[in-house]
């Protein structure tokens, strides 16, 4: 992974979050106060920083992209009927919805939004490194999360 790999990711990323829609994101709680937007972007970065540090060759467009949309679930679940393990299990479904709603999206795109929180999906297993990378990147970016650390991964 170059350099050119790097700015392709940061600049689809900025894109991203310049979206209305995405930033529609900064509405919704999560982790300890922690807003989607702001997970959603951890996610990405953590998943790029994976990729290279394993110095996998990844897809930066579909990377980008399902990162910041793999929770477009756009509510807060401490203010729905929903109980958590329910949450756990259709966000995933509810996130990809929405975001065909607004955005064209590719396989490996909804793949990544429908398999992140495998192996609970366990019919929608991630089908592609940045699938598997994002799984990855959630889990890490939640639990530290859930300890009160928010930002970007990089820094600690």
């Amino acid at each position: 992974m170059g350099r050119n790999d790097e700015e392709r990711f940061f600049h689809m990323l900025r894109e991203l979050e310049e979206n209305p829609h995405v930033m529609e994101l900064k509405k919704y709680r999560q982790h300890k106060g922690n807003t989607t937007f702001r997970h959603c972007r951890s996610v990405a970065v953590a998943s790029f920083r994976m990729a290279q540090r394993l110095g996998l060759r990844v897809d930066e467009h579909a990377l980008a992209r399902g990162a910041m949309l793999h929770d477009y679930h756009l509510y807060t679940r401490r203010r729905e009927t929903i109980n958590g393990l329910r949450h756990l299990l259709v966000h995933p479904r509810l996130a990809l919805g929405n975001a065909e709603k607004v955005f064209a999206l590719t396989g490996k795109e909804r793949n990544i939004i429908e398999s992140h929180m495998w192996p609970l999906t366990l019919f929608k297993p991630p089908r592609s490194k940045e699938a598997w990378l994002v799984t990855l990147a959630d889990k890490y970016c939640a639990f530290r999360e859930m300890r009160g650390r928010h930002g970007d991964p990089d820094n600690t």
